[in-house]
């Protein structure tokens, strides 16, 4: 255990933001586990309904100009049951009583989660569950707008970051560590490079870094280098140093 968190006023909330492949879900539940916070993975949330969408036959293959595929999106939040569970330490995620945990990092998922995240009524019903989690608990939470939208008044912000082309290398690494081979690395960059775009462009609370928001930027260091550095910046900010 590395921090005291005993000590803290209650509902500490960690805001960690960044764009895919940055390392923010790996770090934050590293975080989470040394402060003994709740970490929820808000990417998990938007991944799920991205599953549900596609298993209720809705095509992320071609261009996300089809207002018929937002329509039907929107029609299927009404069915869309999400509940968030800790088996041993570790988030699962069920969608209408179904485990999904294992089926939404795909590069098929990872496109279909960035498509419904720019619709204003989904990301509106995942806020609401965020948000309900983050007041009755000691939270860490990693996504894209947490803290510029989903929690603006987090106790510590901390944008993380790195290049497009080390973020493809390591979801290419991860694929591959999974046995997912059916992508190539120049497919994998050109996914990162258009949600990039997709996350940073869109309309409703798109990605982008908090005015009092810590730049991290993990090109050049390791996993353990930036648990590190992160874990610095907290201390820092909670007056634990």
């Amino acid at each position: 255990m590395y921090f005291r968190s005993g000590n803290q006023a209650a509902h500490t909330s960690i805001a960690l933001d960044g764009p895919s492949g940055a390392g923010k879900s790996t770090i934050a539940k590293a975080i989470a586990k040394d402060m003994n916070y709740l970490y929820l993975d808000t990417g998990a949330m938007y991944r799920a309904f991205g599953l549900y969408a596609i298993k209720n036959g809705v095509d992320f293959s071609g261009s996300w100009s089809d207002k018929g595929n937002e329509k039907k999106l929107i029609s299927l939040l009404d069915s869309f049951d999400l509940d968030v569970k800790h088996v041993d330490g570790v988030q699962r995620v069920f969608v209408n009583g179904e485990d999904y945990t294992d089926f939404i990092r795909t590069n098929e998922v990872s496109k279909a989660a960035s498509a419904v995240a720019v619709v204003s009524a989904v990301r509106l019903k995942m806020v609401e569950l965020q948000r309900k989690i983050a007041a009755g608990t000691n939270v860490v939470m990693d996504g894209r707008d947490i803290g510029t939208y989903v929690l603006p008044n987090a106790t510590v912000k901390i944008f993380i970051t790195a290049s497009a082309l080390a973020r493809a290398k390591r979801r290419y690494k991860e694929l591959l560590d999974k046995g997912d081979d059916s992508h190539t690395f120049e497919q994998v960059y050109s996914d990162m490079i258009e949600r990039d775009k997709n996350d940073s462009t869109r309309s409703f609370a798109p990605l982008t870094r908090a005015d009092d928001a810590t730049l991290l930027d993990t090109t050049n260091i390791n996993l353990e280098e930036s648990i590190e550095a992160v874990r610095s910046i907290i201390l820092s900010r909670l007056g634990l140093e």
